[in-house]
């Protein structure tokens, strides 16, 4: 009987696998999580390709809002009235940027602080990206909105982009809670208040757009667009934490330590 050109010889077996060998041998191509990587939700890793296809994802956002402004359709020398005519969609434009560049603060902010990830976070990172890749659709409809004269479109329009952003906020609001859950994911040395203040960084969001979003449907659909671009400036100015940034919040969050 002729042997198999490639034949080795097998080590005895023990309990079903090659004795001698470690069971994180016998992955057959998947990563081997090492001990203490195994979470309560599935297998942890670390935060780089989560924030490198976050960014990647919010870059594709921020560059598609300005796909929205156009050249007007004009008759010759009416280009300047043209211009001038189309000023709510440079409002939204400003609006949505501004929106979608302090998310890219604030995540960046929040994963500087974070060791490592396992599913459940990751699905609320996705999350959070999902209602950010949502901005260019309302931030197009209130710009059409508020360039034509029927209030009632106008005032739908605020609303609807109250919903998006109040939705994004809350989003937010979930990554956070996820965190104060699972503060093992948390790296050494975040001040224990520091991811419960942040919860109230996105209830605040929350609060604001649906303030915008109520006064703008049912008074002046002006007022919502004021709030959409003040909300987004309260979180730039707090992207590293609003505990580090507010004296108060600090004195009521070590009150209740």
């Amino acid at each position: 009987m002729g042997s198999f050109p490639f034949a080795f010889p097998l080590p005895e077996c023990t309990n079903g696998r090659p004795a001698g060998r470690p069971v994180a041998a016998l992955s057959y191509g998947y990563p081997t999580p090492v001990s203490g990587q195994i979470g309560a939700i599935g297998i942890r890793s670390d935060t780089s390709r989560a924030e490198s296809f976050s960014d990647a994802v919010l870059a594709i956002v921020i560059t598609l809002l300005v796909l929205d402004l156009r050249v007007p359709d004009v008759e010759p020398g009416r280009l300047l009235s043209g211009l001038l005519h189309q000023w709510p969609a440079y409002a939204a434009y400003v609006s949505s940027y501004l929106y979608v560049a302090v998310v890219w603060l604030n995540h960046k902010a929040a994963f500087s602080r974070i060791r490592q990830a396992d599913r459940g976070l990751h699905w609320r990172n996705l999350f959070v990206l999902f209602t950010a890749a949502l901005l260019p659709f309302p931030t197009a409809v209130v710009s059409h909105a508020l360039q034509e004269d029927n209030s009632t479109d106008q005032r739908v329009a605020i609303a609807f982009y109250a919903a998006v952003g109040a939705l994004l906020c809350f989003s937010w609001l979930a990554f956070f809670h996820y965190l104060t859950r699972h503060r093992d994911l948390v790296e050494e040395g975040v001040h224990e208040r520091l991811i419960p203040i942040e919860q109230v960084r996105a209830m605040i969001g929350i609060v604001l757009y649906v303030a915008g979003g109520v006064l703008g449907y049912l008074i002046v659909p002006m007022v919502g667009l004021v709030v959409f671009i003040v909300v987004p400036v309260f979180y730039g100015l707090t992207s590293v934490g609003l505990y580090y940034v507010s004296p108060v919040a600090r004195r009521v969050s070590d009150r209740h330590r």
